[in-house]
């Protein structure tokens, strides 16, 4: 059968509406996993953080670990959930490699944390997600498909398996359907799965490195006709490991629906799998039957009954939350909306703070890592955060241009100088002799010469065009190579010129 066509974008939000899902997998940072006491240390060697209750092993009995319990209803009260007084695991039977038990502990009908929501903000305009549950599961081991091109099951010649990261505590977030969305469907899943990684990692749960799996998405689209009342048939893309390539995810995939339909077709309920390199979603296994979990409440746990007191203790520990955050940073640092949004894309809220925290006013550290260490990080290729220099060192050097050591242009190469590795910003100015130039000695000679140089200017100064006088500062600036003290060397300058 040939694919229909693609639709462009635009084209496809004519026709239909679309109706998003997203699933994501938080792994919680805790030093043991969920029901054993195995360590959680990423990139350990394969099989090594094992034992016989998280491989199953017969006779075994899980013991359920309070700090996850904890990290769970922490997350539960971020997203405004209720916190329910009574719940119980569930065993969730299904075979594949990765499952040492053949079943996982899941929750099923009796979830921990349910009907939550989450406001995000997509180009000034306010949208509520509604989250249906936040339930706790164990995560499976890890399947490694060796040969073939795309490291998938499909076309490899084995395939090997990791069971360290079976039984680590793992978060399920499930929202309720997104609609109303328009053509901003895709930077709606994006910038809801972005405040999730930003409101789970405030509160000190996980570190939600989406590149290392410790947060996983699955998104899921379907499209109705304009005007229809019954939803589309929905597809599940899984695994999206990128803020990115969940809005890439989609964008793919309305398009790809929309050919279908437009075919007279219909699309198929189905996981599918997110390529980054040619940003296009490929089938994946079909979800057309309904499967059968055999779910049954797990024998060798005893319910959950979380008092109320004990919430209201983890409720009075949670941190200042993103957006409250963001609301206050705007106000105390005197943000636009569009400065606001510029700091939170680049990374730099975190930056900015702890440079002010170490001594910097606001307006200094926004510049500084706004313009020239993100101008830098851009050339490299890299976040802001993965730049070698600290927010103390950046308000150290803004601390000597304050004191009239450095002027702007002397700490850009003072900048340079560490982020080359030559030391802190005070060796790197010794060690390159960059401090200003203001002892009125030095600074004479240099403007006895620039006037001598420049006569004819100087005539002009001394006839009452001061503002010729500017043209001479910027020759002992130049003379000087930009440590003068521009401001003391036209002092000097007029003062010389009988122009004072």
């Amino acid at each position: 059968m040939t694919t229909p066509t693609i639709v462009k974008y635009e084209e496809a939000l004519t026709r239909y509406e679309p109706v998003l899902g997203i699933e994501t997998h938080i792994e919680l940072g805790t030093n043991s996993k969920m029901f054993c006491g195995c360590p959680t240390t990423f990139g350990a060697e394969p099989n090594t953080q094992v034992c016989p209750v998280c491989l199953g092993l017969p006779g075994s009995l899980p013991v359920t670990n309070h700090a996850a319990i904890e990290g769970i209803i922490k997350i539960g009260l971020a997203f405004n959930c209720e916190i329910v007084e009574w719940c119980r695991f569930a065993r969730k039977n299904y075979f594949y490699p990765d499952m040492p038990k053949n079943y996982q502990i899941s929750q099923y009908d009796e979830p921990l944390c349910v009907d939550g929501h989450l406001d995000i903000e997509v180009e000034g305009e306010t949208y509520r997600v509604e989250i249906e549950r936040v339930h706790m599961e164990e995560d499976t081991g890890k399947s490694l498909h060796v040969g073939g091109a795309t490291g998938r099951i499909h076309g490899a010649d084995f395939s090997l398996v990791d069971y360290n990261r079976a039984g680590i505590p793992l978060v399920e977030i499930v929202t309720k359907p997104i609609t109303a969305t328009g053509d901003k469907a895709p930077l709606v899943a994006r910038a809801y799965a972005t405040e999730l990684r930003e409101l789970v990692r405030s509160i000190g749960v996980s570190d939600v490195r989406m590149e290392e799996g410790s947060m996983r998405c699955d998104v899921n689209v379907s499209l109705m006709p304009r005007g229809a009342s019954e939803w589309g048939t929905r597809t599940e893309t899984k695994n999206v490991n990128s803020l990115r390539s969940v809005e890439r995810a989609v964008r793919s995939e309305i398009e790809r629906q929309a050919a279908v339909l437009d075919a007279g077709r219909r699309v198929i309920q189905e996981t599918r799998h997110f390529h980054e390199d040619t940003g296009v979603t490929t089938s994946g296994r079909s979800k057309e039957e309904a499967q059968d979990y055999r779910y049954f409440p797990e024998p060798d746990l005893v319910p959950m009954a979380p008092s109320r007191e004990w919430v209201e203790e983890l409720r009075a520990t949670l941190p200042e939350l993103p957006a409250a955050r963001r609301k206050r940073v705007q106000r105390e640092w005197s943000l636009s909306d569009l400065e606001l949004r510029d700091v939170v894309n680049a990374g730099a809220l975190d930056l900015i703070e702890a440079t002010i925290a170490a001594g910097a006013d606001a307006a200094s550290a926004r510049k500084w890592w706004m313009n020239e260490l993100s101008r830098r990080a851009t050339e490299q290729g890299v976040e802001l955060t993965a730049l070698p220099i600290t927010p103390d060192q950046v308000a150290r050097i803004q601390a000597m241009v304050v004191a009239g050591e450095l002027n702007d242009k002397l700490a850009r190469k003072v900048f340079e100088g560490v982020l080359a590795g030559e030391g802190t910003p005070d060796e790197v100015v010794a060690a390159r002799g960059l401090k200003v130039v203001s002892d009125d000695g030095a600074l004479a000679a240099i403007i006895d010469q620039v006037i001598a140089d420049n006569a004819a200017v100087a005539d002009k100064v001394r006839g009452g065009k001061v503002a010729a006088a500017g043209a001479l500062v910027g020759a002992v600036m130049k003379a000087s190579r930009g440590q003068a003290d521009a401001g003391r060397a036209r002092e000097l300058i007029l003062e010389k010129l009988g122009a004072s």
